[in-house]
């Protein structure tokens, strides 16, 4: 894994190689594989809501709905051939109620040549699988696709998958910038080492974990529509 070998503005993202393959961290939370025309994205969370509310706790309306229309307009946008989800696509067994699950069904429906892969996160082992009418094909990690083993979970740099880089999200990871007159602000990010790239949760209501530079080599911040490099020195919890 190298440094940043472009940042583009326009487009929200920074080129990175990754197990000498060019990829793409994008402004919208998803890692961008442009030879193989192939996104990934993790802990997307459907139904958190939906979960919540079965519970007593009253949260509002939306995410879901929310989320889904994110996904579909970057997959739409990219030009997407394959949907790689590294785990947690649903967050508990209430999401399989008709209202997300129809949700999910008509966002299918809208894009039946996309080949959406499934890596089995915690939380899909107790949502259960998507019903099979949605095609999305399900496997447990690690899953290798190319130069990648597909994981929901990171192990860090001291794992290796078979030679595979691997690919994962699960604690959603989130960096603190400090600035020179002690403001500080918490934001979303990708953390890269030499053996796997965590990804940020793709998810609209979702938490983090705050990481550090003893965490990882390279951190990658999403502000807006851009991201950029955390500078060593800016990072801490």
């Amino acid at each position: 894994m190298t440094s940043a070998i472009l940042e583009d503005e326009r487009h929200g993202g920074v080129d990175v190689e990754l197990a000498g393959t060019a990829a793409r961290l994008l402004a919208r939370r998803a890692l961008w594989w442009p030879t193989e025309a192939t996104l990934f994205v993790a802990d997307v969370h459907l139904g958190k809501a939906e979960t919540f509310r079965a519970l007593g706790v009253p949260v509002p309306q939306g995410p879901t709905a929310a989320t889904l229309r994110r996904l579909g307009a970057l997959a739409d946008d990219c030009g997407a051939r394959r949907l790689v989800v590294l785990g947690d696509l649903l967050h508990a067994r209430p999401a399989q109620a008709p209202d997300t699950i129809d949700a999910l069904r008509a966002w299918r429906r809208e894009r039946p040549g996309l080949h959406c892969l499934l890596v089995r996160g915690n939380h899909d082992d107790r949502a259960g699988d998507p019903p099979a009418d949605l095609g999305v094909e399900v496997v447990d990690a690690p899953s290798r696709l190319g130069p990648f083993a597909l994981c929901h979970e990171p192990a860090g740099d001291q794992v290796d998958d078979g030679g595979g880089y691997r690919l994962a999200g699960h604690v959603h990871p989130a960096v603190r910038l400090h600035g020179r007159a002690g403001d500080s602000a918490r934001l979303p990010c990708f953390a890269l080492g030499a053996r796997e790239a965590v990804l940020p949760a793709f998810g609209d209501f979702t938490g983090g974990w705050t990481l550090s530079r003893a965490d990882a080599p390279r951190l990658y911040a999403i502000a807006g529509e851009r991201v950029f490099e955390v500078p060593r020195a800016a990072a801490g919890r």
